[in-house]
């Protein structure tokens, strides 16, 4: 957990069952899960700079697991979003402070993650290509290479005609 904001979480998943408020819960939770996201980003990063697909896709679960779990989240999040502000004047002060500064870290996570998935992608894209273009480079060798040989020795004609 990031540690800047590990005593953020643990202050309001302790106070939060006291207060048993639901939305603060989620939002606990759901900046673990960001955390753990952003880990598994950087693992990921790693994976597909060395080219290690078995990993990268053990990763890929990991990730869609969390995202999963974040979706479920979201459904007690989302309408206490909807009505922010209402929702942030029924705290108490710290318990605002609190919702503000996950919701916040939560965003600049996402940010982070996006980053390194979309530079990722541009790597893959690359290898993608490169590859395309050995594809290519292969089948026009092979064309030129029949060309070559039937312009050099002709054709050969078969040494048994099977149609007489």
């Amino acid at each position: 957990m990031d540690e800047r904001f590990g005593n953020v979480v643990n202050r309001f998943a302790g106070s939060v069952n006291m207060n048993n408020d639901d939305v603060l819960t989620a939002l606990a939770e759901q900046l673990d899960c960001y955390q753990r996201l952003a880990k598994l980003a950087k693992t990921q990063h790693d994976h597909v700079q060395n080219s290690r697909t078995e990993d990268l896709l053990l990763v890929l679960s990991q990730r869609q697991t969390l995202l999963e779990q974040i979706a479920r989240l979201e459904q007690t999040i989302t309408p206490a979003r909807k009505s922010w502000p209402e929702y942030l004047g029924g705290l108490s002060e710290s318990d605002r402070e609190g919702a503000e500064s996950m919701l916040a870290r939560t965003r600049e996570l996402l940010e982070e993650i996006t980053a390194s998935d979309r530079d990722d992608a541009l790597v893959l894209q690359q290898r993608k290509f490169n590859l395309g273009r050995g594809i290519n480079a292969a089948t026009a060798a092979r064309k030129f290479n029949r060309v070559y040989t039937a312009a050099a020795y002709g054709t050969k004609k078969a040494a048994l005609d099977l149609h007489r």
